[in-house]
């Protein structure tokens, strides 16, 4: 009897436990549109019991204990819900929430390279934008140049071309940087010659955010971006002033002061950047040649805003930019010749333009905009017992008329392109040339339906010596759900050729012979790519977003540079009887906790020439990068960054394999009000190529420079003051 009735008890304490045991059931949509919402996370808080929403958005939480809880719903992109509940509830039916989309995107950026004025994820072309905040982090690591930006971007690879000089060019996926359009405000500013030194020369200091769009993209703005663009966006004046300095020095014995300033005053406003940069020539493994050139480069951007009318502005403004840069034999340097080392590479550039725009509203939907550049560009080099000098002008004009329509936006346009080159070197055959293009494009933005928005353009070009070019373009954006879309585009693309590729820089363009448009076509291309975007909460404060983007672009007839056969001495360009194609994979991770943040980056590129029945890889191109970035900040406050970034191995010219390395970086800054005070670590392992081998063979007075493939200025530590009125 006793057994039985403990038995009871313990039946009793059991059943009572399984029903204070509650289940509750929920289904999530849109306050706005009543579409369901899946991977909204469902905390029930003061415990660890949560639950998340399934593609119906239906989600259920069990096990949940007797008493008052506060039920929290969370989102990307959307308000938080709390509900207060008491369980058991008295009626077990499945709650329906509807969550509010917030009052501001979680990424309120526009692209403006796109000609369109739709935000980056209602975008059809898959743009990457490096915003502001990081464009700030970034100048604390270098505030001279643009390189580290780009370098340190998923899918770019930063190329020097000169071991003593330390000439820089760019790569998109393999490509070379002649096969990227690098623009400003929309402005292809750095085309043929003028593109030479261009991203060693650019300030970042009033740049507002730079704007990158992989694979062809020559509808958009013409020629020349096979592989991409990239369009630096300038800072416009506000009403409240914007007035800052910049001082910065470095280990390599570098100095850099800039300053800035912004204002819209009610009829005008103007935006100044001023800037003087300095490096001493510097040598790091004591070989007496430089690792880094001496320099002296000044520049100032100014430009005015008219605001004519309510809906007519006005802009004109231009760049001055000179720099000096001698590199080579450290003694000859410094000023202390000797019959040993004599070797020098001079550079010296003068760079100018000026630009104009003007914007008038027609009505509420209509628009129209006129632009127009021209360019100067002068640059000398001295080698010993040789020069190369030369002098550019060119210049843009672009007419666009755009309709914002209901669901369906249009933009038509005209240009005009000239580039005119001048050959001032000592040699027989001057390489003079002057280029004429004209071109029209149309393009559309139309949503098909909430899910679907579809993007086509098409351009005409004719070229006064290729001819024409027919460049069709398409994207298709699609909504999956409220956290996974999906982007598929592709287009034609074409460059003209010209002597000023990555080859003929790096022999500063000794014995290259006038471009023969006999043994010369245009390169024309084909692009396709295809992104995935996935973006959540995982947990209440931890985000999550990935973005895997696939690609294929191949270049018919590719121009290249190869030695004359009846005479070794002297390089010509002619259209090769095959293709050059590149393809590969890009992963982009995003995480934030709380003041963290963590990007992943990884590019596989696998970029090869097929010749007639040869195939081969492209030198100097890793099939594999991968960074890394872990950030703690707390707004105006401090913030510390960690970097690392792996370079995979690459194939030589000679066909020799080279290691792989790693570069390593530490960054902090502490914001005291208006001043903020810097610190960076760069590459603090000291990688550098020197330590892998001799950096050239032969003699002093006669080097013959290896070609570059890892860091040689190795490790230097900046510091400064940044001052914000």
């Amino acid at each position: 009897m006793r057994l039985f009735s403990l038995a009871l008890i313990v039946l009793l304490l059991f059943s009572a436990y399984a029903f204070s045991q509650n289940t509750f059931r929920t289904l999530v949509k849109d306050a706005d549109t009543a579409e369901p919402l899946p991977g909204v996370n469902i905390i029930i808080e003061g415990t660890k019991t949560g639950a998340a929403t399934d593609v119906a958005g239906y989600a259920e939480v069990k096990n949940i204990p007797n008493g008052n809880y506060t039920i929290k719903f969370s989102f990307i992109g959307y308000e938080d819900q709390e509900f207060a509940l008491f369980f058991p509830m008295e009626k077990e039916d499945v709650l329906e929430v509807l969550l509010e989309p917030e009052a501001e995107e979680l990424e309120e950026i526009s692209v403006k390279s796109t000609r369109g004025s739709r935000l980056i994820e209602d975008e059809p072309t898959r743009a990457e934008v490096i915003a502001g905040e990081e464009i700030d982090e970034k100048i604390s690591m270098d505030p001279s140049n643009i390189s580290m930006m780009l370098s340190e971007s998923t899918g770019i690879q930063v190329q020097q071309t000169s071991a003593s000089s330390v000439n820089n060019s760019f790569r998109i996926q393999g490509l070379e940087g002649r096969y990227t359009q690098l623009l400003k405000d929309g402005f292809p500013l750095f085309t043929g010659f003028s593109g030479s030194l261009s991203i060693s020369q650019i300030l970042p200091l009033d740049l507002s955010q730079i704007e990158i769009i992989k694979g062809s993209s020559s509808t958009l703005y013409g020629g020349g971006a096979i592989a991409g663009l990239i369009n630096l966006i300038s800072k416009v004046p506000r009403e409240e002033r914007d007035l800052s300095f910049f001082l910065n020095a470095t280990s390599a014995l570098g100095v850099d002061v800039s300053g800035f300033y912004s204002q819209r005053f009610e009829d005008y406003g103007l935006t100044v950047l001023a800037s003087r940069s300095s490096q001493r020539a510097y040598d790091n493994n004591d070989d007496k040649f430089s690792d880094l050139p001496q320099i002296e480069k000044y520049t100032v951007n100014p430009k005015l805003y008219f605001y004519l009318a309510e809906n007519t502005t006005l802009e004109f403004g231009g760049t001055a930019m000179l720099e000096d840069r001698l590199g080579g034999s450290l003694p000859v340097i410094k000023g202390e010749r000797d019959s040993i080392y004599t070797y020098t590479e001079e550079n010296n550039s003068e760079r100018a333009f000026s630009l104009l725009r003007l914007d008038h509203k027609i009505d509420g939907s209509s628009s129209f905009t006129f632009k127009n550049s021209v360019g100067f560009f002068n640059r000398e080099i001295k080698l010993p017992g040789y020069s190369f000098s030369g002098k550019q002008i060119s210049s843009f004009t672009e007419l666009a008329y755009s309709v914002l329509g209901n669901g369906s936006d249009w933009i038509f346009g005209a240009n005009l392109l000239s580039d005119d080159f001048s050959d001032e070197s000592a040699v027989t055959e001057k390489r003079d040339y002057s280029d004429l293009t004209t071109g029209a494009f149309i393009q559309n933005i139309f949503n098909i339906s909430e899910r679907f928005v579809l993007e086509s353009g098409l351009r005409t070009d004719y070229n006064k010596d290729y001819g024409w070019f027919v460049l069709p373009r398409v994207s298709l954006l699609t909504k999956w759900s409220r956290n996974i879309t999906t982007r598929l585009g592709g287009g034609f693309g074409y460059k003209i050729p010209t002597i000023f590729t990555e080859d003929a820089e790096i022999i500063s363009f000794k014995n290259v012979l006038p471009m023969n448009n006999n043994k010369v076509e245009a390169e024309r291309s084909y692009g396709i790519n295809f992104d995935v975007n996935y973006r959540t909460i995982l947990l209440d404060e931890l985000t999550l977003s990935i973005n895997q983007l696939f690609f294929y672009t191949r270049i018919e007839k590719p121009a290249v540079l190869s030695m004359v056969e009846s005479a070794p001495s002297l390089y010509e360009y002619s259209s090769l009887p095959g293709h050059f194609d590149t393809r590969g994979v890009e992963t982009n991770i995003k995480i934030t906790y709380d003041h963290y943040k963590l990007f992943i980056g990884h590019t596989f590129v696998d970029a090869r020439a097929h010749i007639e029945e040869n195939l081969t890889g492209f030198a100097l191109t890793p099939k594999h990068k991968l960074g890394i970035v872990l950030i703690y900040e707390k707004h105006d406050d401090f913030r510390i960054g960690l970097e690392a970034y792996y370079t995979g191995k690459q194939k030589l010219s000679t066909g020799e394999t080279t290691t792989d390395y790693w570069i390593n970086g530490l960054m902090m800054e502490k914001k005291f009000g208006r001043i903020s005070l810097f610190l960076n670590f760069e590459n603090f392992l000291d990688t550098r190529q020197s330590k892998y081998g001799p950096m050239y063979s032969g003699s002093p007075s006669d080097p013959q420079f290896v070609e570059i493939y890892a860091p040689t200025d190795g490790r230097i530590i900046n510091g400064g003051v940044k001052l914000n009125f």
